[in-house]
């Protein structure tokens, strides 16, 4: 007899056990059982291989250019410095970097990898040192960028009203201001060529993304009932603010810092290609790139080199904040794999037994 479709399953024999069909969420709540919040947002970035490659391949380039040539008093291990000037290996400066895969015979490094400029400086010694100075105008944007745009979004969405009425105008002002034009003439007109003073100027005007994402999870969150009940426990306003709302924003503000660092840097470039940036004789990746523009199309290593790194760092900024934001979201769920609904399909106490039964010595 067919069945008819949307009928009930007349087959089913009365009293016997259906077992429930495992899902994401069944195996989401069996993995964290018995784990705090701080455990359940590790345990899935630990499981995003991008973000895990990604943050392997950062630390790597970072102790690369940290220890290569040393940072402050410190030495290196590497030979030359990016101030050092020795004569030239070969008449145009060539890489002395070999690689089998790329033509080269066997591997090999040699005294100047990344090759040289006109004037002799070895250029993997200034890549390292653009490395420094670009994280480190990363580091310090952040920070200020951070800063300002949490505690303006938070007045912002918390206060309302008048309040929320000018920190909002302010912002779009700045928002509508094209932001390479904005810190181009502020650096020009504050004199910034350091690597301090432009880090300073970029976070005074990078804010604005954050603040408003912070203020809308204000808005939402102001309204929860925890909230109103520290407000009825006579908990003040600064209270309510940064011990109840914050921490449950503390996933967005991560993973918005994370993408304004890889912001940060392509902004950095920018302004150092246009001569408003890090200027000599501070280096940055932006200015290497700026330098060494002209010889694109005669010595192509001077301006490939320092691209690929900011390539590097930029893209394995972006994974590392795509598994933050991946870990920090409660609606993000795994795609089971059939080993793991196979374990939930064993563990259940419901799911039928497969084993032959015999009943009165007839066959099952």
């Amino acid at each position: 007899m067919t069945a008819t479709p949307g009928a009930p399953d007349l087959q089913h024999t009365p009293g016997q056990a259906v077992a429930p069909e495992p899902d994401e969420v069944t195996l989401e709540q069996k993995e964290t059982v018995g784990l705090s919040q701080s455990q359940i947002v590790r345990r899935r970035f630990f499981r995003h291989k991008g973000a895990m490659v990604s943050l392997i391949v950062l630390i790597f380039v970072l102790v690369l250019s940290f220890t290569s040539i040393g940072i402050g008093p410190i030495p290196g291990w590497w030979k030359w410095t990016p101030y050092d000037r020795p004569p030239p290996l070969n008449p145009r400066g060539e890489p002395t970097l070999s690689l089998p895969f790329f033509g080269g015979e066997g591997f090999a490094i040699g005294d100047h990898p990344f090759g040289q400029d006109e004037t002799g400086r070895d250029l993997f010694a200034a890549i390292m040192r653009g490395i420094q100075n670009t994280m480190v105008v990363i580091v310090v944007l952040a920070i200020l960028s951070t800063t300002l745009g949490v505690v303006i979004g938070a007045v912002s969405g918390y206060f309302g009203g008048w309040w929320d009425a000018i920190l909002m105008r302010l912002t779009d002002v700045i928002i509508i201001i094209p932001i390479i034009l904005i810190t181009a003439v502020a650096g020009y007109a504050l004199g910034a060529s350091g690597v301090l003073t432009v880090a300073i100027v970029m976070g005074l005007f990078l804010w604005v993304g954050l603040a408003r994402l912070v203020r809308a999870e204000f808005l939402a969150l102001r309204e929860r009932e925890f909230v109103d009940a520290a407000r009825v426990a006579g908990a003040s306003s600064a209270r309510i603010i940064f011990k109840h709302i914050l921490p449950n924003s503390v996933g967005v503000i991560v993973v918005n810092m994370t993408l304004l660092l890889g912001a940060g840097i392509l902004t950095e470039v920018a302004l150092s290609f246009l001569g408003f940036g890090i200027r000599p004789p501070d280096i940055s990746l932006g200015s290497l790139i700026s330098q060494y523009s002209g010889a694109l199309t005669t010595r192509p290593w001077l301006f490939v080199w320092p691209g690929v790194f900011i390539i590097i760092i930029v893209l394995c900024i972006q994974f590392i904040g795509d598994g933050l934001r991946d870990a920090f979201d409660p609606r993000q769920k795994r795609v089971p794999k059939q080993k793991d609904l196979r374990e939930v399909e064993g563990d259940d106490p419901a799911a039928p037994s497969t084993a032959p039964a015999a009943s009165d010595g007839s066959p099952a």
